[in-house]
Formats: structure tokens, C-alpha cells, sequence
């Protein structure tokens, strides 16, 4: 075996998977649109801010019992963590293949969502307290929009 190969393949072996740097920005996306820090996220699955920015980077893998938790803090379906995949990832077209009893989901357009702006809508607007103000909020911003 070449020198040039050795060296390719220890690389690639030390990359994150594109897979887990796919789960672990959409940890993030959702820490972020809570408004949550990463301190706050590790203390509450019994870790250190590092390493809930390990995760995040896909520097290091998430488990199935680690992505539960994290299901589950952050109140999102553990199929959150996988939306929005490209197909060459294994995403979208790729799923659809599989015969199951999943419904096929139309993900969220994440450019849109990692805007500050979006975040600091999304937050403001989960910070009404009267349901009744944030419907009122709700529907205005609706009425706002051009109609599809």
C-alpha cells in the first residue's frame, strides 16, 4: 500500500461523518430556536457544554440513548435529527425508496431557518405567554404575507 494511501485513509477516518455533522446541526438548530444554551442543553443530559459542541460539529457520534434524550429535552421526534438530509446522505428520494409505515415528511428549508432574524422571531414569538396575543400575532403575520 502506498504512502499516499495511508495518509488519505487516516484522514478520512478522523473527517466526521457528513451524517453526523447533519444530526448534530440540527441539534443545534433546535437548541437554538429554544433559545437554549449549549451549557444549559449538557446540563440537562448530565454533560459538559464541550461536549454538547462535539455533537453539534459531528465531531463526535450521538447514540441511539444519547439521541432519545436529546428527543426528548429538546421535544422534538428523534426524526427531526434527520430531516432535511441530502439524497446523496441517504435523504429525501433515498427514504422513500423502503416500503414502511413512516410517513414521508416535507422538511423545513434550513437556509431560512439559520437566519438570525428567523431565530429571533421564533423566539419573541414562543416568549407570548397569552395564547390568545400570539394567535392575534400569528394570524397578522399571515395576513402580511403574499398568498401562495
Amino acid at each position: 500500500m502506498a504512502s499516499e494511501d495511508v495518509v488519505e485513509r487516516v484522514e478520512r477516518e478522523h473527517r466526521p461523518s457528513p451524517i453526523d455533522v447533519h444530526v448534530g446541526s440540527r441539534v443545534r438548530l433546535r437548541r437554538t430556536l429554544l433559545g437554549m444554551s449549549q451549557e444549559k442543553l449538557g446540563k440537562a443530559l448530565g454533560l459538559t457544554f464541550q461536549q454538547v459542541q462535539k455533537y453539534e460539529r459531528g465531531v463526535n457520534r450521538i447514540g441511539a440513548s444519547r439521541l432519545f434524550d436529546l428527543s426528548r429535552v429538546l421535544d422534538v421526534p428523534i426524526g427531526f435529527f434527520f430531516d432535511d438530509m441530502p439524497p446523496e446522505m441517504g435523504g429525501s428520494q433515498s427514504n422513500r425508496r423502503f416500503g414502511g409505515f413512516q410517513e414521508v415528511q416535507e422538511g423545513f428549508e434550513d437556509d431560512t431557518l439559520h437566519r438570525r432574524e428567523t431565530l429571533e422571531l421564533v423566539r419573541a414569538y414562543y416568549r407570548i405567554t397569552d395564547p390568545s396575543v400570539r394567535k392575534r400575532v400569528f394570524d397578522l403575520i399571515k395576513s402580511l404575507a403574499p398568498s401562495e
